[in-house]
């Protein structure tokens, strides 16, 4: 392999050279340069690429699946946590312009067209980050979604064996900073994927191809939900405007 500089280490072991390729770089070509770098380095460091068949696996399914499939199965396996990142306040409306509202009573959060002088029960959201173990390769990202100024979470658990949208209170905030893939917080955390500016999509990280939605304004369901992708007449899409 050649270098096309001339700026590479003359320690190399000999007959080893190294070549800049233009193909794209896959996950595999890291773990096999992690591995090779590993045994220059006489096993001293990278301790992942200790266990090549393995590794291998787990790229294989990297390969065959998305991105963040992969990330939360290598979160499982070697038990490294999502880890919180970053916290901002923002509000969500759906395609028809409906905001979400808390309605109180019910412990529900529904989808309304508010006018003027009622935009004050606009629900703000703290919209918490996290950082992935491996290198993002799409846009999505998990996050944990709170009602701004409570203890109030989304959470997605199944009632009568469907996936269900609720609001928990987290009495213990500290629980939703490390997050493993194995533990039941799952349910707190949702893919925010971009579809395009400021427009977003909700996937459960619990519960795959479930996405958070609301209703067509015709069918007078105003309960946020959960449904699969392309359920007719709901909506998965939805403006997330950040707020700082």
């Amino acid at each position: 392999m050649e270098f096309e500089s001339n700026s590479w280490s003359s320690k190399l072991p000999q007959g080893l050279d190294v070549e800049i390729s233009h193909h794209p770089i896959t996950l595999r070509c890291v773990a096999n340069l992690i591995i090779a770098m590993e045994r220059l380095n006489g096993g001293k460091g990278f301790a992942l690429g200790r266990d090549e068949s393995l590794l291998n696996f787990l790229l294989e399914s990297a390969v065959e699946g998305s991105y963040h499939h992969w990330a939360m199965f290598q979160c499982s396996h070697y038990r490294i946590p999502l880890r919180m990142h970053a916290q901002h306040i923002c509000s969500v409306t759906d395609s028809e312009n409906k905001c979400w509202v808390l309605n109180e009573g019910s412990m529900e959060l529904h989808a309304m067209m508010l006018q003027g002088g009622s935009s004050y029960h606009k629900v703000h959201l703290n919209l918490s980050t996290y950082i992935t173990p491996v290198p993002s390769e799409t846009k999505a990202r998990p996050v944990a979604l709170g009602i701004k100024g409570s203890n109030l979470y989304l959470s997605c658990i199944t009632s009568e064996g469907t996936p269900t949208l609720h609001l928990e209170e987290v009495a213990d905030k500290e629980q939703l900073k490390s997050i493993n893939h194995e533990s039941d917080m799952v349910r707190f955390l949702f893919y925010k994927q971009d579809t395009g500016v400021d427009i977003s999509t909700l996937e459960s990280a619990h519960y795959r191809n479930w996405f958070i939605s609301t209703a067509l304004q015709q069918d007078n369901t105003k309960m946020v939900n959960m449904c699969q992708s392309a359920t007719p007449n709901r909506f998965t899409t939805f403006t997330v405007q950040r707020h700082n």
